[in-house]
């Protein structure tokens, strides 16, 4: 298997514990008898140990490398994946989550920049395929999930087959990858407080606000077409599915759509998508056309996420892996503004008005996307620059 292929794998499988879950929020809320704002704040316990975390994620990403972090943290994230399953409270929801959302933050920094290198080394490109195969992993988690909870059947059993599964096909083919060469001795400077670089500031904040799409939707489309169109479980769990299946779909396309059009215009033009599925969901009159707005913010949000990445490795910064770690640590604080403020508004006028949060947030990327055009532009002009003093030591020669 090459290297891009196991990459992709790893990729795929991370998510597939997480879809599974999503489809079961509804139930949990009513099994735990809880209102749309004390489920938000339950919720909120995933991206606060996911931003709790990036803040030694970087450090710890040069000490051992993403190799090694992919290896130690697969398993941990697995076994706290069935956590929520147990929960007994809101504020029990609220701590596992906390644990996942820690667990992952490490997990999927390793998977990042695991891909950045590989783009590096070879030239080739890989990253938004990667994040595409990410997204057709949730969608397999989330199908799993709503046939579990279209069929009553017992998540936790179902989660614990998913785990055992997963980890037994991840080890061999992570092990597979190339090993790293000493990290720590070859890091740059990791030691005090370095402000971040203002363009990748920028770009963290235009993925802050697709990232804010994903991590709402995630959370409220099973809820939001539950309780706008009285869908049953397995019905309701299909928003998930339908939305991932749209992005990662895209995805998949990303990385030739990045070689016939800038950063920059790619995610214009995928905000404006994204906005007309924002639309279609508010005036959708069933189940069927709200699917389809769902799909439609699919697209819209696909790209985000694996262009920001880039973007943010091509930044002056301290390596790649602590400008990776800075994008994920501002980006995800969407999923915590997301259900917080989702939930706040859906208590009191109704979830479809929740959901219409996201229509200044895809317009703020909107606003901000060129910036990744700037930056892919200084990294073709650093590449320029080493390989002209290149040149010059080969002639010095």
């Amino acid at each position: 298997m090459s290297q891009a292929a196991r990459i992709c794998l790893i990729f795929f499988l991370q998510p597939v514990a997480l879809g599974a879950w999503l489809p079961h929020i509804p139930g949990v809320q009513t099994t735990l008898g809880l209102t749309n704002s004390e489920l938000a704040i339950a919720l909120v316990g995933a991206p606060l140990g996911t931003l709790t975390t990036l803040l030694i994620a970087g450090r710890l990403a040069h000490w051992i490398g993403a190799r090694r972090i992919t290896l130690m943290f697969y398993p941990v994230f697995l076994v706290v994946m069935l956590l929520p399953f147990l929960s007994t409270s809101q504020w029990f929801l609220m701590g596992v989550l906390a644990c996942v959302g820690s667990s992952m933050s490490i997990l999927e920094l390793g998977l990042n920049v695991l891909a950045d290198e590989y783009e590096k080394r070879t030239g080739g490109k890989i990253m938004s395929k990667a994040h595409g195969f990410w997204s057709f992993g949730l969608l397999t988690g989330t199908l799993i999930g709503s046939t579990v909870a279209g069929f009553d059947l017992e998540p936790l059993v179902a989660g614990l087959a998913i785990a055992i599964v997963v980890q037994v096909i991840v080890l061999p083919v992570t092990v597979g990858l190339p090993v790293e060469p000493d990290v720590a001795s070859n890091a740059q400077d990791t030691h005090g407080f370095r402000l971040p670089h203002p363009l990748l500031i920028g770009i963290c904040v235009f993925t802050f606000g697709t990232t804010l799409v994903e991590g709402a939707i995630a959370d409220w489309a099973a809820v939001f077409l539950r309780d706008t169109f009285a869908a049953n479980p397995g019905l309701a769990g299909l928003g998930i599915s339908v939305f991932s299946l749209c992005l990662a779909t895209t995805r998949l396309l990303g990385d030739r759509l990045r070689q016939v059009a800038t950063p920059g215009r790619l995610g214009q033009g995928l905000a404006i998508v994204g906005l007309s599925g924002i639309a279609v969901i508010w005036f959708a009159p069933d189940t069927l056309i709200a699917l389809c707005g769902l799909g439609i913010l699919g697209i819209g949000a696909a790209l985000a996420f694996p262009l920001g990445v880039t973007a943010a490795a091509a930044v002056p910064g301290r390596s790649s892996a602590s400008n990776v770690a800075v994008l994920s640590f501002i980006a995800l604080l969407g999923f915590l503004v997301g259900p917080l403020s989702i939930g706040a508004l859906a208590d009191t006028y109704g979830i479809r008005t929740g959901l219409m949060i996201l229509a200044p947030m895809i317009g703020l990327s909107l606003v901000l996307a060129p910036l990744l055009t700037v930056a892919q532009r200084r990294q073709g002009e650093k590449a320029e620059s080493e390989a002209e003093a290149n040149r010059n030591g080969r002639e010095a020669a």
